[in-house]
């Protein structure tokens, strides 16, 4: 069994570094094939892969950060904060990605959570 805590970790510099790159294939591979991706709670479930598509060819001028895991048992919780461009107007959303991981430090299961504001909103001091 992986590190969990690594696998976390992995999980948020891997979004860090290709989210604005919109590198939706580097994402996806830290998910099993069978992942359950849900932005959002009472969104339809995704696979990672379509999401990502679908998601990272609306986005663009993507700027993000992400938190240190909290992690439990096979599940971890991580704050994120993005900003970008989307259909023209630039907004900002700040959340946490619940995950579920399995044996080999594979997500299983994404949750998302978040705030969303228009414009470019910078991590306030000490996020």
């Amino acid at each position: 069994m992986e590190n969990l805590g690594g696998a976390a970790r992995r999980w948020a510099a891997t979004w860090a570094e290709a989210w604005p790159r919109g590198d939706a294939d580097a994402i996806a591979a830290l998910y099993t094939d069978d992942a359950a991706y849900r932005a959002l709670a009472f969104r339809t479930v995704d696979s990672p892969s379509d999401y990502l598509r679908r998601s990272f060819g609306e986005e663009s001028d993507i700027r993000c950060w992400f938190g240190e895991p909290v992690v439990s048992g096979r599940r971890a919780a991580i704050e994120w904060w993005g900003s970008w461009v989307e259909d023209g107007r630039e907004l900002t959303l700040a959340g946490v990605t619940m995950l579920r991981f399995d044996d080999e430090g594979k997500v299983v299961d994404h949750r998302d959570y978040w705030n969303e504001a228009p414009g470019r909103i910078e991590p306030y001091p000490g996020w």
